[in-house]
């Protein structure tokens, strides 16, 4: 429920509505600042609040009803686009933001010598797989802790921040102090339990949608995490599960505006994933930036024919290099800084 508020009242009055609000058991009261005035957003046990009292408050100018099952992910309210900002970097607005790197962290060569090639071509963060969850057992599940320092050492031979993945609800304080964007896999999309523990957090959550997984789905695991308090989240469709095998996935693109109409959350792409071949990440990459996105995370290695995980759908750092050349021009073309 949206509570409008008539202009020019004053704050003194305002106060002692969310005040009277609060009052209720079981509900809980959210201040919506926004060009149009302001407004406050009711979620849990709304039954319990009269609304009749409160559309005969001379202070209401309309109660609004959200029929959608998440609320503060949804765009009523907060109708201004959220922004996440890490370290100088922001995700959201008027950028476009690109994420770089390798599906794993292998060695620290490779990750330093990759993390220097995306950063000189434009990338503003570095991405690399520690912890690896994967279909088989017999695969490659990543160097783990070892990883996360690799990463943590590309970070400061170059300064962009790093986005890894979390898979178990026991690493997250390590990942707090050590991770600037921490991921969640679309295995996990799901795993409420984590979700609850990730809302107790302030760190940016890049949160992938699930195999299966409707958008409503995927916006309520985000009202997971911002129930618990972390509003700092941030959206990534990178293909769904269809009938059609010749690619890994099915990239879903109008979820990208569905989303944006839907929820004020940034999205970003990941062309990688959705296609599972390197030729087709750079025109899907294109079509996001088209489509709305506030961003793509992209895999880059320089041997993807020897990758210990995903070579097929790395580009190579000279690919990277002439993708972002045409982002731009698309970019300055559409009004959109690449």
């Amino acid at each position: 429920m949206i509570i409008k508020i008539k202009k020019n009242t004053e704050e003194e009055k305002i106060n002692n509505m969310v005040d009277f609000i609060k009052k209720v058991e079981g509900v809980e009261v959210q201040f919506i600042r926004s060009k149009e005035g302001i407004s406050f957003g009711i979620t849990g046990d709304i039954k319990a609040i009269n609304k009749n009292s409160l559309l005969n408050n001379k202070y209401v100018d309309e109660i609004i009803e959200v029929k959608e099952p998440y609320k503060k992910v949804n765009r009523a309210f907060k109708p201004e686009d959220t922004i996440v900002s890490i370290g100088g970097e922001k995700i959201g607005g008027e950028k476009f933001s690109v994420i770089a790197g390798p599906c794993s962290v292998e060695s620290e060569n490779q990750i330093l010598a990759i993390a220097s090639e995306v950063k000189k071509h434009g990338a503003q963060f570095l991405r690399g797989g520690a912890y690896k969850p994967r279909t088989s057992p017999y695969s490659f599940q990543g160097m783990k802790k070892d990883g996360l320092e690799l990463l943590i050492k590309a970070r400061k031979s170059t300064g962009l921040p790093i986005v890894t993945e979390l898979m178990s609800p026991y690493d997250i304080e390590h990942f707090e102090e050590n991770v600037d964007i921490i991921q969640v896999g679309a295995r996990n999309m799901q795993n409420f339990e984590l979700l609850k523990e990730l809302g107790k957090t302030k760190k940016p959550i890049l949160l992938k949608r699930g195999l299966s997984n409707t958008i409503e789905e995927l916006l309520m695991s985000a009202e997971y995490i911002m129930y618990g308090g972390n509003e700092n989240i941030i959206l990534c469709e990178r293909g769904i599960r269809t009938f059609e095998r010749y690619t890994r996935n099915t990239l879903d693109i109008s979820a990208i505006p569905i989303i944006k109409k839907l929820s004020h959350l940034p999205v970003v792409v990941d062309p990688s994933h959705s296609s599972g071949k390197w030729w087709l990440v750079d025109p899907l990459a294109k079509a996001a930036l088209v489509a709305g996105a506030d961003g793509i995370i992209v895999e880059v290695h320089n041997d993807p024919e020897n990758a210990l995980c995903d070579g097929d759908q790395s580009i190579k750092p000279s690919k990277f290099a002439d993708m972002m050349k045409g982002l731009k021009a698309i970019g300055d073309a559409i009004g959109k800084e690449v």
